[in-house]
């Protein structure tokens, strides 16, 4: 009997992949004789290294030749099955691609690009707020009966060198300024932690990360991520990959937000605890500078945040 074929679309960034593992893994879960292929950019494959619901990662470079030999790709495999997680109509032109008999995304009113919805065979109104919710409730529509919420992410691979003892994991870049804390307050945090404070970033990031006084520099790519969170004793976000990444590995720590919502992508699982001013004013706008609301976060409230999140992890081990 020929497998069930599921193409999964969602090409960036790292924290939307981690969004969507859960309806990826509910797809596989619930057609248990399919095949599911996942298009994504080269950049994020190494968060689906080993992913046991996954039978084929599909990478989709940028340029020209990229693009021309993964939709030469797609166009001779054929699918039965295709969901866009992404919204876009670069996505739903990958998804359509596929030729697959049914294609699923979000309605044109929810999707980042309304008109990606032409290409959908189904534009589902979702209800829920939380992005992963959201995603399950997309596959829910596709035909997954079985919703699981787990997000399964390689061990990761070290990469630089790390403190031997427990440590208080940080990545204070995030892909809108506006989104970021005060670099200042790191150096704060640094200075009152009774941990070793390591603030995480890629290569690119190495100057601003240098300015934060007594802290542990850590630079790496995805897999050396990965690695450090796992080993971190507890970590401190914002809304940005890195955050989401520990929040899906259940780490204890703190999410600072500002512009964002935190009710549509803040942590799931609850492991983190989110800090936001009550009159925080909620934007999308990729502002350069760190918003006026991130900059109301006082080092004392992610101290005490921070506590509180560890004592909660104590308490749940002993119960």
């Amino acid at each position: 009997m020929a497998a069930f074929r599921i193409l999964v679309v969602r090409l960036s960034s790292m924290g939307d992949v981690i969004h969507a593992l859960p309806a990826a893994a509910s797809l596989k879960h619930s057609f248990p004789y399919s095949h599911v292929s996942w298009v994504i950019r080269p950049r994020w494959m190494p968060l689906l290294e080993g992913n046991p619901f996954l039978d084929e990662v599909i990478p989709l470079d940028r340029t020209l030749r990229g693009i021309t030999e993964t939709w030469r790709r797609l166009r001779r495999e054929r699918f039965d099955l295709a969901v866009d997680f992404q919204g876009l109509v670069q996505s739903a032109l990958v998804a359509a691609a596929a030729r697959a008999d049914k294609i699923f995304g979000l309605h044109r009113s929810q999707a980042w690009e309304g008109a990606a919805a032409l290409f959908y065979s189904t534009g589902l109104m979702t209800t829920s707020t939380h992005v992963v919710d959201r995603n399950l409730e997309l596959v829910a529509a596709a035909g997954a009966s079985s919703l699981l919420r787990t997000f399964p992410l390689p061990q990761g691979t070290p990469e630089g060198r790390l403190p031997e003892q427990r440590f208080v994991l940080a990545s204070p870049l995030a892909g809108w300024g506006s989104k970021q804390w005060p670099i200042e307050r790191y150096e704060d945090l640094a200075q009152q932690l009774e941990l070793p404070l390591v603030v995480n970033g890629p290569p690119d990031a190495e100057p601003i990360l240098s300015r934060i006084r007594g802290a542990h520099v850590h630079i790496s790519g995805i897999s050396g991520l990965i690695d450090a969170t796992r080993r971190a004793h507890a970590v401190i976000g914002v809304d940005s990959g890195p955050m989401h990444l520990a929040a899906a590995l259940g780490k204890p720590g703190v999410a600072i937000f500002g512009p964002t919502d935190p009710a549509r992508n803040g942590p799931y699982g609850g492991t983190l605890r989110v800090l936001r001013t009550a009159d925080a004013a909620t934007t999308y706008k990729r502002g350069a500078d760190a918003a006026l609301s991130m900059h109301a976060i006082t080092t004392a409230a992610v101290l005490e945040a921070l506590a509180q999140s560890l004592q909660e992890k104590i308490a749940g081990c002993s119960a």
